[in-house]
């Protein structure tokens, strides 16, 4: 009997999503773990770091009857549902989620990138990023002389496509 397989979602324990990836592979279910870099800053260091797209879920595709028994792997807190039944993502949700992981891969900021302000007194100026934080940049804008502290949201890089 041959059925047709589908994406499903899985809900997972928090921070496990990794964890919960490697043991689905090892039991031989296709699974797709969205993810994405960005920075994370420690009190000595910032390091980018793969995090989950969307956080405690993970994507698996098998048979309908298949879904149900994945809740016994460790990690796993349930299966999503909807309208009663274990929830499809369709082929081209999951599409459209690669291509736009693909696309945001180059709109990453690091040290030494240059940037535009976008808004703000400083609108229109142009700085390198000396230091990455949480939420700021720390800029050096070379035709003020001045080193000035950003939202990383009113910044955009400069090679990008318009």
């Amino acid at each position: 009997m041959i059925t047709k397989q589908n994406w499903y979602v899985l809900y997972t324990s928090p921070r496990f999503e990794k964890c919960v990836k490697e043991r689905l592979e090892w039991n031989g279910v296709e699974c797709y773990l969205p993810l994405h870099r960005c920075p994370r800053v420690w009190s000595d260091r910032v390091k980018m770091v793969d995090m989950p797209l969307f956080n405690s879920y993970i994507f698996v595709r098998c048979n309908a009857y298949e879904v149900i028994p994945l809740i016994r792997i460790n990690g796993v807190a349930r299966v999503v549902f909807y309208d009663g039944h274990p929830a499809i993502v369709r082929q081209s949700e999951i599409d459209a989620i690669k291509q736009f992981l693909e696309e945001a891969k180059e709109k990453v900021l690091c040290s030494g990138d240059e940037v535009e302000i976008l808004t703000g007194s400083m609108k229109k100026r142009f700085g390198k990023i000396v230091k990455i934080k949480k939420k700021y940049l720390v800029l050096h804008i070379e035709q003020l002389a001045a080193t000035v502290c950003v939202n990383t949201q009113n910044v955009a890089p400069l090679n990008r496509l318009i």
